[in-house]
């Protein structure tokens, strides 16, 4: 024992000499700082962006008469919703235009399809 410290008193336990941490595990607070989104994207979004655009493309869709007018409709409805969403991804809530985003497509898909199975079945080309 080192004759210059003081013998520890009876029932004194000796405090452990704290170690260098190896900085395989955190010890502390993160050193870079954490950046959140403003406007996350969340399920409820989604949805929410989801629904308005089934709402919007079905009233749209609904104004044509025939598959060469509900094609067109769909169409100008979903490049209508696209730029809202554009609008929404830049200055309001990412998951709506996520929603809208996604039925858009979805909804494009669908008069592709019409579109498709009517020029098969009558063989002339249904939008001109």
């Amino acid at each position: 024992m080192d004759p210059s410290f003081p013998a520890p008193e009876h029932g004194a336990v000796p405090r452990p000499v704290p170690r260098t941490p190896s900085g395989l595990f955190p010890a502390g607070p993160p050193t870079r700082p954490t950046y959140r989104e403003p406007h996350p994207v969340t399920g409820a979004g989604v949805a929410a962006g989801g629904g308005a655009a089934t709402l919007w493309l079905l009233l749209f869709g609904l104004l044509g008469t025939d598959v060469a007018s509900y094609a067109w409709w769909t169409v100008v409805a979903g490049l209508l919703a696209w730029l809202v969403a554009l609008v929404l991804v830049r200055f309001g809530d990412r998951g709506v235009a996520t929603g809208v985003a996604i039925v858009t497509a979805g909804g494009w898909s669908i008069a592709a399809a019409v579109v498709a199975v009517r020029w098969a079945t009558s063989g002339d080309w249904p939008l001109w």
